[in-house]
């Protein structure tokens, strides 16, 4: 290996202990090596092996996608698979997807990937889907521009400033700790967005007694409120599996739980499950 190709490996595990707001020393206890040794595989002195590339980035949190990226910047294979949902591989994890989303039926909830891109969704997220134009969900929909865009979900949304300065801090969070290009420039797109006519964009003050940031959004059913959590897949070793998640919603009361079981009970809307 040159030289210039060991440095470019160091580049990227210096940026990546920067971006973790960790030092050298720190670092390298936690990963059982020497302060000179990091220092010297950041500066390029030294070629990392491939059990080192792999400790660190574990220690540094790297996604695996990123990891494989170590390892081919390092003159390594990469040892992370990325195997297609639509797989035959992947027919385990498609059933488990096809069961959460059921199951929490009569509540939306879909399935995203790294890139908040909606991979798949429920029946009753159609109760959201249905709010938004076909340009905004033809051929994927994506849940920041679902939420952002001012023709989507925020003309319906009666917190709509609060909603969107939450949106655009978790997706930044998100995009400078992962320092994934599509996430910047999907932050740096939406980001853009005007606010729906009509709607205030400056947020307001923070319920002091609030525990989460509520989605409120008129409906043709009535106003529903909801909060949303997302689950993981534990201890992936597939980049795709690593990527995939799922964000489900809940009423936030039983105004909206009452409506979503009467539409649900009276057999409206659609959906895409997982086959």
């Amino acid at each position: 290996m040159q030289t210039d190709e060991r440095s470019h490996v160091g580049l990227l595990l210096r940026d990546w202990r920067q971006r973790r707001k960790l030092s050298q020393l720190h670092l390298a206890l936690k990963a059982g090596t020497s302060t000179r040794h990091l220092s010297c595989v950041e500066t390029g002195r030294a070629r990392p092996s491939r059990e080192m590339v792999l400790r660190l980035a574990e220690h540094l949190e790297v996604p695996l996608r990123d990891r494989n990226g170590l390892l081919l910047a390092a003159g390594y294979a990469p040892v992370y698979r990325e195997t297609p949902l639509d797989s035959d591989r992947m027919a385990m994890v498609r059933a488990a997807l096809s069961s959460m989303l059921a199951g929490h039926e009569p509540y939306p909830a879909a399935v995203i990937d790294r890139i908040w891109d909606v991979i798949d969704f429920n029946r009753a997220m159609s109760v959201l889907l249905d709010l938004v134009p076909p340009h905004l969900t033809d051929p994927t929909a994506n849940v920041m521009r679902l939420i952002l865009h001012p023709d989507g979900l925020g003309s319906h949304c009666l917190n709509f400033a609060e909603v969107r300065a939450h949106a655009l801090g978790r997706l930044l969070h998100q995009a400078n700790a992962t320092g994934d290009r599509d996430l910047r420039e999907l932050y740096e797109e939406v980001s853009e967005y005007p606010a729906p006519p009509g709607v205030a964009a400056e947020p307001a003050c923070v319920d002091p007694m609030g525990i989460v940031v509520p989605l409120r959004i008129g409906t043709p059913y009535g106003v529903m409120s909801f909060f949303s959590m997302i689950t993981t897949f534990g201890a992936p070793e597939d980049v795709t599996l690593s990527e995939l998640a799922v964000e489900a919603f809940f009423p936030m009361d039983r105004s909206t739980e009452a409506l979503l079981r009467c539409r649900a009970a009276t057999g409206d809307g659609g959906g895409g499950l997982v086959k």
